[in-house]
């Protein structure tokens, strides 16, 4: 029996649509080599939901992206809210599941093991018998349709729940600064999963709510970012995080054009943005923000310190942070991020973190400044500063620090760095790995920092 969905009733003004843009022939994704309208991708949204049992929330473990949107919106029809822990790592999608009684899980995807109630969607590759809808489904603006959990990187991950309305509000803002760059159509590309804040942003509002079509890969070596890049028309935009976009300049790859690049989950070097800049012809922007407040600000990194706020946001400086106003949020959020102010208010520049900054015997220096002189090391490859929780009897946290480079080893590292900043701050210890245990975007959870720092002689 098919399901009756109450979002087809009557539009309410508290309502809003679950896919803007009334045009059925519109490309939504691009998926299996095709172009899905929109009138196809709801076909296969229905047919998902009414697969889905009556829960509160699910699990969204889709990595392919298109298989994520439909999920997502199977999810919001039934009136559930989709789960985003911070990895699909096993262990993260059971605590996220045990803090939600009663959730299940699914993907695309058979797993082994898979988490409880684990449902398998069925297969969208072929194209299913469909016709436009007499009406476009609308979501009640306060329904909570996400739950986005932290990195993890500064401490343990923390639930973050998303209304439709603060989604709409916040995908406005980003597609204001993209269409200011690269004009009405464009199409996205990511390396950066759905799960997270950024990817859910840039890879699924924007096709829902933004009339943009989007790659439903996740493309991760250079030769896969070209090939998705060469399968969807132009203009194209290229999501991406500092860390793929440092491969791809590496690798010397040619990409198709692109009309710009967006970089996010970890701050990029006005050195790597001019050369991204240089090898593919295209701006790239930055964009600031957090999975507590969505995106708020962008600047162009090559050549601009000071970080442009979207409409209608206001910062409010704080001793220990930022107290931050947006259109998406309800009530202010606070940053540990330290600003400072320019431009009447509508221009800043990030200081630092309050958690970031260091102060032993009357200096001070911040974390963030520390790693970039690490990592600007000719021959250190990737690296990462931090402090440690155990303080000595003055209640000084010793600094430590990990890098990735082969052919150099402690003594030279610790001796380029005692060139660059004062010697108090000097890491100790200093160890060599293989790796950095880096996320699907990049960002590097303060626990598995510590846990290899234990482990690394």
């Amino acid at each position: 029996m098919a399901i009756v969905y109450d979002t087809y009733q009557r539009e309410a003004p508290q309502r809003l649509p679950l896919l803007s843009a009334n045009d059925p022939q519109r490309v939504v994704a691009w998926h299996a080599g095709r172009a899905v309208s929109a009138a196809q991708f709801m076909a296969d949204v229905h047919a998902v939901a009414e697969t889905l049992p009556a829960a509160p929330s699910a699990v969204n473990l889709c990595e392919n992206r298109y298989a994520f949107l439909v999920a997502f919106c199977a999810i919001a029809l039934r009136g559930q809210a989709s789960l985003l822990p911070s990895s699909r790592a096993p262990q993260a999608v059971d605590e996220v599941m045990q803090a939600h009684p009663g959730c299940y899980a699914l993907g695309e995807l058979p797993l082994e093991p898979a988490p409880r109630g684990y449902l398998q969607l069925p297969a969208l590759d072929a194209a299913r018998p469909f016709a436009a809808p007499s009406a476009w489904p609308l979501i009640a603006g306060e329904q909570v349709v996400a739950i986005g959990y932290t990195s993890g990187s500064t401490g343990v991950p923390s639930a973050n729940l998303k209304t439709w309305r603060s989604f709409h509000a916040s995908n406005a803002g980003n597609l204001a600064m993209l269409q200011a760059v690269v004009g009405t159509h464009f199409t996205v590309v990511t390396t950066v999963p759905p799960q997270h804040m950024y990817g859910m942003e840039m890879s699924v509002l924007l096709p829902l709510l933004g009339g943009i079509g989007v790659h439903a890969g996740r493309p991760f070596l250079p030769a896969d970012v070209a090939a998705a890049l060469a399968e969807v028309p132009a203009p194209r935009v290229l999501v991406t995080t500092p860390v793929h976009l440092r491969a791809l300049v590496e690798s010397g790859i040619g990409l198709p054009p692109i009309a710009a690049m967006l970089s996010a989950t970890a701050p990029l070097s006005p050195e790597l943005a001019c050369e991204a800049e240089r090898r593919f012809a295209a701006p790239l922007l930055e964009v600031f923000g957090s999975t507590e407040t969505c995106v708020f600000a962008s600047r162009r990194a090559a050549s601009e310190a000071d970080w442009t706020l979207f409409e209608g946001v206001v910062l409010h400086p704080q001793p220990d942070g930022t107290a931050v106003e947006a259109p998406q949020l309800t009530a202010a959020v606070t940053l540990a991020d330290i600003v400072s102010l320019s431009d009447g208010g509508r221009r800043f520049r990030l200081r630092g973190r309050h958690a970031d900054m260091l102060e032993i015997a009357g200096k001070r220096a911040s974390i963030a400044d520390l790693t970039r002189r690490l990592l600007a090391i000719p021959g250190v490859r990737d690296g990462v500063v931090l402090q440690l929780d155990d303080g000595d009897a003055l209640g000084v946290h010793r600094i430590a620090a990990l890098a990735v480079a082969p052919g150099l080893d402690e003594h030279a590292i610790l001796d380029a760095l005692r060139r660059a900043i004062d010697p108090l701050f000097l890491p100790r210890p200093l160890r060599l790995v293989d790796a950095l245990p880096r996320n699907e975007t990049g960002k590097l959870p303060r626990a598995a920092l510590l846990e290899l720092l234990r482990h690394s002689v």
